[in-house]
């Protein structure tokens, strides 16, 4: 009677274990929150592509994470920090959200971020590239999964020091993100031996840059970079050719150029741009795969951002489901002990600091004689290995990292 009574007692107690571990996902759903900008500038790179690729990827791992659903919530933050904060806030304490996904414009990443580290929700962004975000406004609940302006100006700016475009003119735009790049690229072209002879700053989605274009054209600068993103990136492209910038020498650069950028440009006005990218869909088998399906979906090829999301959305719910919890801590800690393998990254990992480290690549923009279709618009330079592209966890100071 009593091994009896032992063994309903030790099955009982199994019983309630087992239902204790299946009863380790929040409210019995998983919901992930992509905060985006649907309505302007960034939307080509972001937006709709933004939400569609964590969608393929919510779909591709089966809608479900140990046997609960998988839901996903969009806002569009209109470039507004206090919009982007409203809208996260609401998800978190009315609809329970888990996490954020992807928010471009460093200025609301950078807002957002301070929300999410108090309330203790996992932020992953593909979209924001101010470096500070695993610098000095780093968080343990962060991870900064894509790119930042520290490689953006690596890549690029070195390479093109290297080989004689050495006095740099910087057009930049008036936030943080442009802030970021402008001193990044700076530091960068100063430590292979160039020199920067001037800057200007432009508002937020500008429709006229002539006056900026002009104060750079008479810089007599080799390079201009222009440190702002988007619309205002094609916009100051247009306008530069307009004025025959590059017809009297100068070189162009867009440190932050997506495929839907130049590929709204057109190759007849971006033939020759050098750019850094951390994705492009005709790398390899693995890369046109997953772009075709996405092209199917949106329209065009996907942005490295928009990949990145995909790839970030997966990685998060296999975490979720090798731990068997959407725990803020155990989830984090499963995500960086992790290799990430797949079409967006080989071998990449999450630092301590939250920085996603891979490889970032260095494009040059085709001439029309060169393209054989409408996407094919970039020829590869160089791959440049994550330890060397992204700034050393040492120099970020996170203020959470161990001296």
């Amino acid at each position: 009677m009593k091994n009896a009574t032992a063994t309903l007692l030790t099955g009982l107690a199994i019983a309630l274990s087992s239902g204790t571990a299946q009863a380790q996902i929040s409210d019995d759903v998983v919901k992930i929150g992509v905060l985006t900008d649907m309505s302007s500038l960034y939307s080509d790179a972001t937006g709709k592509g933004s939400l569609v690729a964590t969608q393929m990827a919510v779909e591709d791992f089966g809608g479900k994470v140990k046997g609960k659903p998988i839901v996903v919530l969009a806002g569009d933050h209109q470039n507004k920090p206090d919009v982007g904060v409203n809208i996260a806030r609401n998800w978190i304490d009315n609809d329970k959200l888990d996490a954020v996904f992807d928010v471009p414009t460093s200025s609301v990443a950078l807002a957002v971020s301070t929300l999410l580290t108090e309330k203790n929700k996992i932020f992953i962004n593909s979209g924001g590239g101010s470096s500070d975000l695993t610098g000095k406004a780093c968080s343990p609940i962060f991870v900064h999964y894509t790119y930042d302006t520290y490689a953006l100006s690596s890549v690029a700016g070195k390479a093109m020091v290297k080989r004689g475009e050495d006095t740099w003119f910087f057009l930049t735009a008036d936030y943080a993100f442009g802030h970021a790049l402008e001193r990044d690229a700076t530091n960068i072209v100063k430590a292979a031996g160039g020199k920067v002879v001037g800057s200007v700053r432009h508002p937020l989605n500008s429709s006229d840059f002539s006056s900026f274009l002009l104060q750079a054209q008479a810089s007599k600068a080799k390079v201009i970079a222009l440190a702002n993103a988007g619309g205002d990136t094609t916009n100051s492209l247009k306008q530069a050719a307009e004025f025959g910038i590059t017809q009297g020498g100068q070189k162009m650069i867009a440190l932050l150029q997506e495929i839907t950028d130049s590929h709204g440009l057109g190759l007849s006005q971006a033939q020759g741009l050098i750019l850094t990218d951390g994705f492009y869909w005709d790398m390899n088998d693995e890369t046109r795969a997953f772009s075709k399906r996405f092209m199917e979906k949106v329209g065009h090829m996907p942005t490295m951002i928009q990949a990145g999301l995909y790839s970030a959305t997966m990685h998060y719910l296999q975490a979720i489901d090798a731990t068997g919890t959407d725990d803020t801590a155990k989830v984090m800690a499963q995500m960086k002990a992790t290799p990430i393998n797949d079409f967006f990254a080989k071998n990449g990992r999450i630092r301590e600091d939250g920085r996603m480290v891979h490889d970032m690549y260095l494009f040059e923009v085709k001439k029309p004689s060169e393209s054989k279709s409408e996407w094919d618009l970039y020829k590869l330079i160089a791959t440049v290995p994550g330890d060397e592209a992204f700034r050393p966890i040492s120099e970020g100071g996170c203020p959470f990292i161990k001296k």
